[in-house]
């Protein structure tokens, strides 16, 4: 009797053994991923402030696989393959529509170091910085990423493994970043469409697709300068997130830029949105948008698609007033500004918080300078500009 138990318990530890090892070899790079997840900062619900957490994602996340499955197309499709991959199916994830305000715009210092520079508005939530090392071929690369359009809620810390395993979907979901080619964008909001309804992007090629964010993840861990941002875009069908529409910038270390903009027709005609062809305005062809002469290295983006004859008046330019702003603080300093202080005090005076009397319906939840020549970026959540312990410096 006494070596049948011994047989019995030895066969259990046996099992339970092959289990842990089965577990540890099928989510070896996510168990290192979550124990990496650390909070950088607290909530501050006085100011509306929400929590900074931190990430390094181990491992590839399943890039290839997204590549070669040809993308997906839809939110939906998104979800099924975070959940299939990261995941493993065992734990469900949420993603919410968000409503982007946001301003961007790039710069030179003094010394000649390409800036890109970043405003993310919203309402009040948790954020998490996410680090991927890169390798077979992508980039390592540094990220922000909104936790509440993964379901944290903004007035509760993230804990627990579920959630924080959740928050491996926050990879997918980039909403600035920049690379270690130096390489950095961005997205913002454009609200096309007719009288406030708008229409997003939804082109149906054979090309395959791309959602929002996801465009923003191949870009970080493929392109090695705004040239091959460029290609990737051009090579994928592009599906707008959340039923709605965004254009984005992109930035490289040389110093140039573009926007990228996916339009048909004018605002008022523009209700198809399959019909939508990608256009892309560099840097050194601003004239054609009737930009100031003489600041080639210098653009800016806020919330309206900045292609000429789109809007029948200035009042469906969604930001038009930050970006006037943003202009004539570029201006005034001939597009070189003496270092990343004085690129988050452009963006410290487009912050929402205090904006043309803002009522607390939108707030800045983070400012990001990122330096492309040294693959730096300064980070400060929720306009605390002048608090030392919330400037955050990162290098790739």
């Amino acid at each position: 009797m006494k070596k049948t138990v011994k047989v019995i318990a030895l066969i259990l530890v046996l099992l339970l053994a092959a289990a842990a090892a089965g577990i540890l070899v099928l989510w070896h790079n996510e168990l290192a991923s979550v124990a990496s997840f650390q909070k950088i900062r607290d909530r501050n619900d006085a100011h509306m402030d929400g929590a900074v957490y931190a990430l390094n994602v181990k491992g590839g996340f399943y890039l290839e696989d997204f590549i070669a499955q040809g993308g997906v197309s839809n939110d939906s499709e998104l979800i099924s393959f975070v959940v299939d991959h990261i995941t493993k199916g065992l734990i469900p994830v949420h993603i919410d529509n968000p409503e982007i305000g946001c301003s961007s715009f790039t710069a030179r210092t003094a010394d000649g170091d390409a800036l890109f520079a970043r405003n993310y508005d919203m309402k009040k939530t948790n954020t998490c910085i996410v680090r991927t090392e890169g390798g077979n071929g992508r980039h390592a690369t540094i990220s922000t990423a909104d936790l509440g359009l993964l379901g944290m809620d903004a007035d509760a810390d993230v804990e627990g493994l579920i959630d924080k395993i959740t928050c491996l979907a926050a990879v997918y979901a980039p909403l600035d970043g920049m690379n270690d080619a130096g390489v950095a964008c961005g997205v913002y909001m454009t609200y096309q469409g007719p009288e406030g309804n708008v229409v997003a992007t939804d082109q149906q090629t054979d090309r395959p697709d791309m959602t929002t964010t996801t465009f923003l993840r191949l870009v970080l861990d493929y392109a090695d300068d705004l040239d091959e941002a460029v290609e990737i875009a051009k090579a994928y069908d592009m599906h707008d997130s959340a039923g709605t529409s965004y254009h984005y910038m992109v930035a490289d270390a040389s110093g140039r830029s573009a926007i990228f903009e996916w339009v048909a027709g004018t605002d008022a005609a523009d209700t198809d949105g399959s019909a939508r062809q990608l256009v892309i305005t560099v840097s050194d062809q601003d004239a054609q948008i009737g930009e100031n002469e003489g600041a080639s290295d210098t653009q800016w983006v806020t919330n309206f698609v900045i292609q000429p004859g789109y809007y029948a008046s200035e009042e469906d330019q969604k930001g038009l007033d930050r970006y006037r702003h943003i202009e004539g603080q570029l201006m005034a300093a001939g597009g070189v500004l003496q270092g990343e202080r004085a690129a988050m005090d452009v963006l410290a005076s487009v912050g929402r918080r205090s904006w043309n009397h803002n009522s607390g319906e939108h707030l800045t939840i983070h400012s990001a300078v990122y330096n492309l020549t040294n693959k730096t970026v300064d980070w400060v959540p929720n306009e605390n500009y002048d608090d030392p312990e919330a400037w955050f410096t990162f290098a790739l």
